[in-house]
C-alpha cells in the first residue's frame, strides 16, 4: 500500500513532450506545447523535489534537484541543488517546511527561458528565473505562504504564462511577471462552498477557444468530492461550470483525439479517500467540447484488454499520470503510474505503464507495463518501493520522441526512503530499456536520508 505525503502534488497542464509538425489526415493541428527548458538548449530538463529532505540540519527542510537534458539524454554529472539554504533564495531555513512540494515551470516572464515557481509549507512561494546557465536569481512571490497546489497555463489566452495557486480559491497571477516578482494582473474566485480542500489544479484548453481552462480536484478529511471545471476567458475571467464530475485526483489534460479540445485524463475513485489505496484504481478520460468536459468518456483499468496485469485492491493504477508523444506519431500517450502493485509476491513495488494513443485517444492496445524486475531497468522490486508514484513524459534529448521519468520516493538508495528516478528513452514503438539513466541522492551527492526524492517532477 501507498504510504502517503502531506498533498498530492499538482499535475502539470497540457502535454508536456515534443511537437509534432505532421499529423493523420484530418486531424487538427498539434498543438505547440511547452517544454521544461531552463538554459534555452532545446532540451527539456527536469526539477526533482526532495521535499522531505534534512537541510541545514533542519528535518523535513526540503529541496530541489536540477538536472539538464542533453543529445546523450538526462545529465547526471552536473546537477543543481536548490534549497532555502542556497545564495539568494528568499526564506529560511526551518523544519518541515517541504520546500519544492509544489511547483509549476513555464516562461513566466517572457524571455525565451523557462522559469521554475516553488512552493513549500511555510515559507514564500518564489521564482527561480531561466537563462543561457540555467535557473539563477530568484524573487519572492507576493502570495501568502501556503501549501496550495500550483499549475501554469495561458488563461486569458494573451500568449504570456499565468500561474495558477490556490488555497480556498482559485487564484491566477496572470503574466508576465516581472523579475521583482510582480504580476501583470490578478483575479480571485473563492470556491464558495465549504472551502472544501483541493488535491489537485490541472490546466489546459478544453473547450478549444485559445484560454486554459482549470479543472481543480477535491477531498475534505476522508472524504472524495466532485471534480470541477472553472473556464479561462479572454477577459481575464475564471468562471466555474456548473454542477461536478466523479470524484477524482491527479490528472493531466491534454488532446488525445486530436479534435482540437483538451481531454482530461483522471485517476476516478470512490467517495472516500481510503478508496483511493484500497481499490485497484480506474483511469477516466472525459474529452473536451466547446462547452467544457462532455459526457463522452473512456474508462480504462487494469481489467481492459490488452492492459498488463489485473484488477487487484491497492494497485492504485492512475495515482500518478502524465501525456506526451512518446512514439512520435502525432498522438499524446498517457503514462499510468501504478505505485500499488505488487510484482510477483513483493508487495508495493510499483509499476508504470504507457498507454499508447490513436484517432480513439489512449486504449489498451500495445500497452506496456515496467518495474524494476523489467530486464534493463536498474534495481530490484522490493516491497513498498512504489515505483510509479510519480511519472512524467518529457523529450530530454529532442529527438522529437517523449522520455519516459519514473520516480520512486520509497526507494531505499541506499538509505532509507531517500528516493529514486529513472528516464526510459522514447521510440517509435514505446520506452526502451536499454541505456536507462537512473539517479538518486546518492548518485547526485545530495541529502539521501528519508528525502523523498521524486515526490513531485516540476512541469
Amino acid at each position: 500500500m501507498r504510504r502517503s505525503l502531506p498533498l498530492a502534488v499538482a499535475v502539470a497542464a497540457l502535454v508536456i513532450g515534443p511537437v509534432s509538425v505532421a499529423g493523420p489526415a484530418g486531424a487538427a493541428p498539434a498543438v505547440p506545447t511547452p517544454v521544461t527548458d531552463f538554459n534555452g538548449d532545446g532540451y527539456a530538463d527536469l526539477a526533482v523535489a526532495a521535499p522531505a529532505a534534512t537541510v541545514s540540519g533542519r528535518d523535513d527542510a526540503g529541496y530541489v534537484t536540477v538536472l539538464y537534458g542533453s543529445a546523450g539524454g538526462v545529465d547526471t554529472a552536473r546537477p543543481q541543488l536548490i534549497s532555502r539554504a542556497s545564495p539568494g533564495v528568499p526564506g529560511a531555513v526551518v523544519d518541515y517546511d517541504s520546500f519544492g512540494r509544489t511547483s509549476a515551470a513555464r516562461d513566466f516572464d517572457g524571455d525565451g527561458y523557462t522559469d521554475l515557481v516553488l512552493g513549500s509549507e511555510n515559507g514564500p512561494t518564489i521564482v527561480l528565473w531561466g537563462s543561457p546557465a540555467g535557473l539563477k536569481d530568484s524573487v519572492a512571490l507576493a502570495l501568502a505562504p501556503h501549501s496550495g497546489p500550483l499549475a501554469a497555463g495561458d488563461v486569458n489566452g494573451d500568449g504570456h504564462a499565468d500561474l495558477v495557486v490556490g488555497t480556498g480559491l482559485v487564484g491566477v497571477e496572470f503574466g508576465p511577471i516581472t523579475r521583482a516578482g510582480k504580476s501583470a494582473g490578478r483575479t480571485v474566485v473563492p470556491f464558495g462552498d465549504e472551502d472544501e480542500a483541493r488535491y489537485d489544479f490541472i490546466v489546459g484548453d478544453v473547450t478549444g477557444d485559445g484560454a486554459d481552462d482549470i479543472v481543480t480536484t477535491h477531498g475534505f478529511e476522508d472524504q472524495g468530492l466532485g471534480t470541477r471545471l472553472w473556464k479561462g476567458g479572454k477577459d481575464g475571467s475564471v468562471t466555474r461550470v456548473p454542477g461536478t464530475t466523479t470524484p477524482s485526483s491527479e490528472g493531466v489534460i491534454a488532446d488525445f483525439d486530436r479534435d482540437g479540445y483538451g481531454d482530461f485524463a483522471t485517476f476516478k475513485f470512490g467517495t472516500s479517500h481510503e478508496d483511493i489505496v484500497t481499490r485497484p484504481g480506474t483511469v477516466e478520460i472525459r474529452y473536451g467540447s466547446p462547452s467544457g468536459l462532455s459526457t463522452r468518456t473512456t474508462t480504462i483499468t487494469q481489467n481492459t484488454p490488452g492492459v498488463p496485469g489485473v484488477n487487484e485492491a491497492g494497485d492504485q493504477f492512475g495515482r500518478a499520470l502524465a501525456a506526451g508523444d512518446v512514439t512520435g506519431d502525432g498522438y499524446p500517450d498517457l503514462a499510468v503510474g501504478v505505485p500499488g502493485e505488487a510484482i510477483g509476491s513483493t508487495d508495493a513495488a510499483g509499476s508504470v505503464i504507457l498507454l499508447k494513443g490513436g484517432p480513439m485517444g489512449p486504449t489498451g492496445n500495445g500497452a506496456l507495463a515496467f518495474s524494476q524486475s523489467t530486464k534493463g531497468v536498474p534495481g530490484v522490486s522490493e516491497k513498498d518501493d512504489s515505483f510509479g508514484d510519480e511519472v512524467l513524459l518529457a523529450d530530454i534529448n529532442d529527438n522529437n520522441r517523449a522520455d519516459l521519468i519514473v520516480a520512486a520516493p520509497w526507494e531505499d538508495a541506499p538509505q532509507t526512503d531517500s528516493g529514486a528516478a529513472w528516464v526510459l528513452r522514447g521510440s517509435k514503438d514505446g520506452p526502451v530499456t536499454k541505456n536507462i539513466a537512473s539517479f538518486t541522492p546518492a548518485t547526485l551527492n545530495t541529502p539521501g536520508t528519508e528525502a523523498h526524492f521524486g515526490s513531485s517532477l516540476a512541469h
